[in-house]
This record gives structure tokens, sequence and C-alpha cells, in this order.
């Protein structure tokens, strides 16, 4: 606010006030100004320019008011050419005091209003974990050098007067090792296929490195093959789309909410991506409603922009048509043509639109797998918009691929199928993820129970109590009309319409209008509901024969509702006194555990693990993955990847890291155990200084101020970084000597250790049975100086 009034008595001169002086205190004469509402220029900003122009050469001083930094950049970047002030502050409405000659613009009276996200929910990020990292106890892991072993969890410890906490670790014969928290990165989780249990290794055995060893020359021809596919792909001469323009910027300035983080970041790699002369190849992945749909929306306007042609593919009619609306409505005042194809339209609509594809004269096309057909030429095409791309089929997923190969290709998907998952884990995907909640959206209370009239009656009149509607989902059109019959008698003095994909197209879309329209309390509909559908006034789902279905489709059919500020219910049912397999009991635990906003990746996660990674790539695959664990058989395959497009580049080893130190998270600091292990993971791969800061920056933002204990360990982190720069293999540290191993030393400059040991007196020295090594005496040091002085040693080494 000071700011502000900063700004605006500095640009405006209050001539004739006069100074009174009473009881020598100086006050100041009253005057009166005359004052007016700003105009409101509906979204035309050629009128706002003429406005602004006409009012600068009348005398006026202009100010601008935007709810936020990026749309007050926006905004200057519409009006450049003329001295006007905008600024990033909140204010209520704008006006004018023409005696001053001030005119004050609010943002909203130029684009409409904005609805403003609040600032905690901006803070309120339900992140997902870096690949396998979650590991609660009883879960099975890989330590790298052990191999396969259970995770008990976390254990603090107290030896020769340092405090820490230790990873718990059993191996076979029920050996239990403690392993540093500092080491956590040599862990990862073991993904198990279909809940079989792996052999646990033994400590000290041979078993596991062998096994580590035959997986490793097996992968680096999986390798080769790889970084060909991804390098013909890099090779392929795409479009490169232009800069953006002023009508870009004015058509992302009409959004009508503040974009979140980590949207502006999606946005920001979409674009990069469209400007380089590749094909783009990047996966949206993002829950219902975290804004994908404004992703696709810019990225489609900036290739028509570059006079290129779009086509969105969706999965259902129903999610097509709603597309189109948004398109339509979001697109209606600039020149851009939008046609759609789907089974709602005639056979003569249909010849419309194909003409129109052929000719260049639409712009942007929206359909279903339609779209997809031989009939189907455009005269310019672009970009590809794929929404949901695992509910297509595999004859029209090798038609897409073909387009692909050629055009920038956009995929919006809030559960990726684990093939994709993967493929985007190992970077031959590009992937951004959106992990902001939407405003005011809550978790889903999802129930699992047997099938239950009183519980399905009282689930629907709460709902309708509440003035709400519900979807039914039955996925047999066969026995529909008995459940329609069912439920009729359980609710006599409510309306039902029924909706599945084999009814006529006019009274499909008949149904469907009057349900969002509000005219029917329940739909009783087949999973034809499954994707897109959005209306807000939908809060309770009842799915029958739940146990039938796949993880990803019962999370994208429980994200039906809660698309509101109203607490949102799931009932997932299965057969009264059926006995459930062991899979399907999975999947109904898995979806009942993740009811939190932001699950669909973790669910995808879960996903891969119990359908079993052997499959992804190819059965040849299968026993290698099962042999190490499908994280350690991606890290072998990342390293044989890095060192192939590196030219067999030698990276850095992984660092073995033992020091004497007191440093631990405490309990009342971080109180959940998966949280903790989350944030030991994250300090641990630390390999930057950008990356330190980033970290210490975001545990400070979530948990509060950083303790002494914490302080610690971001110091073990600095020497991590060091270390990683001198490609050093062990730092270890016993009876206060640090002995500090090189991989290679080619890497360091037997120069530089001959002066850091001359000036350093007897503190640095040499051991020749120990060639690969330096010694450092840190006895009685306390860890931020003993961090400071190995940071310092090694440091002048550089």
């Amino acid at each position: 606010y000071n700011s502000v009034r900063a700004q605006i008595k500095k640009a405006v001169l209050f001539p004739g006030i006069k100074e009174i002086e009473k009881d020598n205190v100086k006050t100041y004469e009253a005057i009166k100004i005359e004052c007016d509402y700003s105009h409101s220029f509906f979204g035309n900003i050629s009128f706002l320019k003429e406005e602004v122009q006409n009012l600068l050469l009348n005398g006026y001083k202009i100010f601008i008011f935007a709810v936020y930094e990026q749309q007050a950049r926006r905004i200057s970047f519409l009006l450049k050419d003329y001295d006007i002030n905008v600024l990033p502050y909140s204010i209520s409405s704008g006006f004018i005091v023409p005696g001053l000659k001030i005119m004050v613009i609010q943002e909203n009276e130029i684009f409409g209003r904005k609805k403003r996200i609040p600032r905690s929910i901006g803070r309120a990020r339900s992140e997902f974990i870096e690949s396998f990292t979650e590991l609660n106890p009883g879960d099975y892991i890989v330590h790298i050098n052990y191999g396969i072993g259970i995770f008990k969890g976390i254990k603090r410890m107290k030896i020769l007067n340092n405090e820490r906490d230790y990873i718990e670790l059993e191996y076979d014969n029920n050996e239990i090792i403690f392993i540093p928290v500092e080491q956590v990165n040599l862990i990862q989780r073991y993904i198990v296929q279909d809940g079989s249990k792996p052999r646990l290794d033994r400590i000290g055995g041979r078993s596991w490195e062998n096994r580590k060893e035959k997986v490793k020359k097996s992968v680096e021809e999986l390798a080769r093959r790889l970084v060909k596919l991804y390098s013909e792909r890099r090779r392929t001469s795409g479009f490169a789309f232009p800069k953006d323009t002023d009508w870009q910027n004015e058509f992302e300035a009409g959004f009508p909410y503040q974009e979140t983080e980590d949207q502006l970041k999606c946005i920001e790699d979409v674009k990069k991506d469209m400007e380089e002369p590749v094909p783009m190849d990047r996966l949206i992945c993002g829950d219902v409603g975290y804004g994908k749909t404004e992703i696709a929306l810019r990225a489609a306007f900036k290739a028509v922009m570059g006079g290129k042609q779009v086509a969105l593919l969706a999965p259902t009619t129903i999610l097509a048509e709603q597309h189109f609306e948004t398109f339509t409505e979001r697109f209606g005042k600039f020149p851009v043509k939008i046609g759609m194809l789907s089974r709602f339209r005639s056979r003569k609509e249909q010849q419309v639109i194909l003409e129109g594809l052929k000719t260049g004269e639409i712009d942007i096309v929206i359909g279903t797998h339609r779209l997809v057909q031989r009939d189907v030429k455009f005269k310019n095409i672009g970009l590809l918009i794929i929404d949901e791309e695992q509910r297509f089929g595999v004859k029209h997923k090798e038609i897409i691929k073909e387009l692909k190969t050629s055009v920038d290709c956009l995929t919006l998907t809030a559960t990726p199928i684990p093939r994709t998952l993967h493929m985007s884990l190992m970077k031959i995907r590009d992937m951004s993820i959106l992990n902001t909640p939407p405003q005011n959206r809550r978790p889903i209370e999802t129930v699992v129970s047997e099938f239950n009239d009183q519980l399905i009656k009282k689930a629907i009149l709460r709902e309708i109590d509440r003035g709400g509607q519900i979807f039914y989902l039955h996925n047999r059109i066969k026995t529909i009309t008995h459940v329609y019959h069912f439920l009729s008698g359980l609710c006599p003095d409510l309306t039902i319409d029924i909706s599945h994909g084999q009814m006529a197209e006019e009274d499909l879309e008949e149904v469907m209008h009057r349900f969002i329209r509000g005219d029917s309390h329940i739909l009783l509909a087949t999973s034809i509901i499954e994707n897109g559908l959005d209306i807000p006034n939908v809060n309770t789902i009842i799915i029958d024969r739940a146990d039938i279905f796949g993880i990803a489709q019962l999370y994208q059919l429980r994200g039906r509702v809660g698309r509101s500020d109203l607490p949102a219910y799931a009932y997932l049912l299965y057969p009264k006194g059926k006995v459930l397999s062991e899979l399907a009991m999975k999947r109904l635990k898995i979806i009942s555990d993740f009811t939190e906003l932001g699950s669909g990746f973790k669910i995808a996660l879960k996903d891969l693990e119990i359908r079993g990674a052997g499959n992804l790539l190819g059965r040849e695959q299968h026993g290698d993955i099962l042999a190490v664990g499908l994280d350690m058989y991606i890290k072998l395959l990342e390293e044989a990847i890095g060192e192939l497009e590196t030219e067999h580049k030698e990276q850095p080893p992984e660092l073995y890291l033992e020091l004497e130190y007191t440093g631990f998270i405490p309990d009342e600091y971080v109180l959940e155990q998966v949280e903790k292990m989350e944030v030991y993971k994250k300090i641990a791969a630390i390999s930057t200084y950008d990356e330190l800061d980033a970290v210490y920056s975001e545990i400070q933002d979530r948990f509060g101020p950083v303790p002494n204990e914490v302080e610690s360990l971001f110091s073990v982190a600095e020497i991590r970084i060091v270390c990683k720069k001198l490609y050093i293999s062990s730092l270890k540290e016993k009876n206060g000597v640090a002995r500090i191993e090189f991989s290679k030393l080619s890497k360091i400059s037997l120069d530089k250790v001959t002066r850091v040991i001359q000036e350093s007196g007897n503190s640095v020295f040499l051991d020749s049975k120990a060639p690969n090594c330096i010694f450092l005496k840190t006895e009685n040091i306390d860890v931020k100086d003993k961090s400071d002085f190995i940071k310092d040693k090694l440091s002048r080494l550089l």
C-alpha cells in the first residue's frame, strides 16, 4: 500500500494545498476532489488503446493495477507503446479524477473479473515424490551395495556422543543392518510384481553383485536402442513456431483465474518446445481441474498464430463436446475458426469440416477417434493435442504415432499409463507435472463396501438434501434397465436418466444436456462418463462392481465428483458375499488410500507396481526387472543411456559418505515418518548449490525455521557437492580422521594436493598404503566447522 502511495505521490503534484500550523502541529487544509468511476473495456484491447492515447494527449497520467506480477507484465507488453504505469497491486476498482487528470484502471475493467487463488492454496502443493521413494515399514527395498532387503523404519541412535537417525534394514537369516540417513541415496524401492515376494539377499554374499552385473550388461543393448530412437526424433525436422505475439498476450490475459506456479512452468516448457525446430513430444500430468486445458488452449493459440492447424483428440464424444464449448468461448474474440468431428455431427456437417481442414479454412478441429481416420486430411497441421491417451485403442495409437513423428504433440493426462510413465521417468519423453490443487477443492471421501441397499439410499438422499445430483455407474448395458427399476423403487420421488454408448446420438446428447441443466437427479450411466465431464453440482458417485475396474479407470471415475468446494463422496461397491481376488482387493485399497489432492501420479506408480513392469519395453526385460527391482533397473538403464549420450564421458560415482556428527530431523519438526523419509531423500539428492538453496527454502516454508540438527544435514549436503565435482567415491570418518578416496586420480591436480598438504601443516596427509586417498584430521571439530574445514581443503583441489 505504501509503495503504491509513494508511486502515485511521486507522479502527481497536488497544487494549492495550504499548510496550517496550530499549537506547533502542522496540518493541511482539507480539499475536495471530484471523482468518477473508471470505464469497463469488455476485453476490447483496441478500445483500451484508443482511450489511453486520447487521455495521454489530454495530459492525463494513467495507472493500471494488476492483481499479480505475471498479469502486470502482460499488460505492460500489450501497452508498451504508451507512457503509462502498470503496478502489480490489488485495488477494488478504478476511478478518474478529472481535476487532477488522473485515470486509475483495475485489470478486471479490462478483461472481466479474475478469480484469484488464495495464497494458502498456492502453498498447499500435493507433490509427488521423485521416482519410487515413498517407503513404509515392511516394504521391500534395494540397497545399491547389499541388494534386496526389507525396510523396517527409521531409528534414532546415539553412538560415540553423536545422535543421528539410521535406516533399519533386514536381510536374509534375519540379519539387521543400520544405514546412516546420509546414505539414503543408496536405497531404492523394490517394485514387485503381482504381490510376489522376492528372495532376500545375504549380507556378504556374492549373488547380488553377480545379478547386478548381469543386468548391467543386458541394459546396455536396450540403452543403445532407446538412444537411437530418441536421437532419431531429435534429428527429425519440425516447425519452429515464432515467439509470442501481442494477441498471444491478450489471449492469456483473458484467462479468468490466476495461474499457479507450476502451470506457468508447464506453459513455459511447452512454448520453449514449440519454438524449437524439432517435433515436441511432451506429457502434461496433472489431476482433474489442475489447469491442463488452459495449457492446451495457449499451445493451440500459439500454433494458430504461427499459421498452423491444430487437432485436439478426445476419448469420448461428451468430452470432445465440452472441449469444443471451452475453445469456442475462449477464442471468441479472435479470428480463429473451430470445428468439431464426432458422431454427434451429421454426415453432411462432417463433410463440411473435412473440406475446411483440407483447404485450411478451419484452424482448430476437436474430435474423437473420428479424427484419426484415413479420410481426415489437413492442409497444414502443426500441433496434435491428445487428452487421456490411454483411452484410445491399439489401432488408433498406431495412427497417432505416425502423425506424431512430424508434428508437435502435447499429451494431457491425470493418470499416465505405466508405459508412458516409464518412458517419461527415463527421460525418453518430456514430462511436466501440475501439482497445485484447484481453488477450494477438497479431497473426495471414498467408501469401499459390499453392495448395500440402505447405504445406497442414504448416500443418494444425503446428496439430494443439499441440492446436489448423483452419478450411479453400472457398466453393463444389458442389465442397466434392471438397475433403473431398482433405483426407482429405492427413491420413487427422484428423476433418473439413463446414458450409455449404444444410444442414438440425439438421445444421448439430450440426456446429457438435461442432466447438466439439473432437470434430473440421478444419471445412471456406463463408463461413458469416465472422461472429462465437468458438472460441479454432482458430488456423489456410486460405482457398482468397482472390483472389475482398473486403478486408473477407478481414479478417473472418482474424479467426476468433487469439482466444487463442497465435500464429495465416492462409493466403490462389490457384490455381497463375493470373494474378491487379491488383485481386485489391492486396487480398491489403493483407491481408498489415495484420496488426497494430486494422487494421480502416485496412483500411476502403484498401478505400475501391481501390474508388474516386465512388459513395459518387451518380455525380454521381465527377468532383469525382477532380478534387481524396477527402480534399480531404471537407474542402471539411465546410467547406460547417460554414457552413450555423452560419448562415454564418465559420470561421477555414487558417493559413500560416513561422517561422525550429530544431525537428524527432530520428531516435533516433521511428524510423519513417510514425510521424514522424503525430506532425507531430498537432502541426500542435492548435487548443486542451486538445489541446496531450493530444498532449504522449501523445507523452511513447509515446516518452519530450520533447527540446528537439520542445519547439520545441509552442511553434509554441501560436502557432497564438492565431492561430486572431484569424482570422490568415498568419504569415511573414523576416530577423528577423514579418509577421502578418489575414483580417478586423473581428475585432480597433484600439484594442488601437494600445495594443500604444505599449507595445512599436519592436518592433511597421504598414506602410501592408500594411493588413491588423502586424509584429513577432524578430531574435536563440531559439524559446522568440520564441514567448513573439509569443504575448504577439497575446494582448493578444484
